[in-house]
């Protein structure tokens, strides 16, 4: 039996923006590293939005230390983000003026309900970003270690968030089952929505 051999131009040859064992249809790197970026930094930008909107509401209350702190925390993954899009050439997402309304809307929406509300609300959200944190990591290669590092810090602070809503009775929060779902809905749209426009 004869072995099949194929010219050599009809092989894929791995590029910079192909790696090696890429598929026909697969996202090139450049732009698969634009939309981590750009979606990332929309993330920290509703983030930021979130926090002083519940701050504005119940910052001078009990869980205003916590809130502030949250929101430093917040503000220091933004401009690591706004760093890494001016370094890659990469466009912010065209609905950041939509995410500056949002998200200060729902930080102090869901703070008018109560601060268990409130605290639901960073539940939600930090549980849907810690998995898209999560997913982010597994894209990228020993080549993107910086980045690697900074976004598994950033996810480490975002878990530490998750973490205190839960200690402040976030799950006693009114219709929380409810609450929790209709934003974690929300945070996962607007992902899918920031990554591509």
């Amino acid at each position: 039996m004869s072995e099949t051999t194929f010219p050599t131009a009809a092989r894929p040859r791995p590029t910079a923006q192909s790696p090696k064992g890429a598929l026909p249809g697969d996202m090139p790197r450049r732009d698969r590293l634009a939309r981590i970026v750009r979606v990332d930094h929309a993330g920290e930008y509703g983030a930021k939005r979130i926090y002083e909107g519940q701050i504005a509401v119940i910052g001078k209350g009990r869980h205003g230390k916590t809130l502030r702190h949250m929101a430093e925390q917040e503000l220091v993954h933004l401009q690591y983000f706004e760093k890494q899009l001016n370094r890659r050439r990469v466009r912010p997402t065209l609905l950041q003026p939509l995410w500056h309304v949002t998200g200060f809307l729902l930080g102090a929406g869901t703070a008018i309900l109560g601060e268990r509300a409130a605290m639901a609300c960073t539940v939600a959200v930090e549980e849907v970003i810690e998995e898209h944190y999560e997913a982010q990591l597994k894209q990228l290669g020993p080549d993107e270690q910086e980045l690697a590092d900074s976004i598994r810090k950033f996810q480490a602070e975002e878990v530490e968030h998750r973490d205190i809503g839960l200690v402040n009775e976030a799950e006693l929060a009114a219709g929380y089952p409810v609450l929790s779902a209709a934003i974690k809905a929300g945070t996962r749209a607007v992902i899918w929505v920031a990554e591509r426009v």
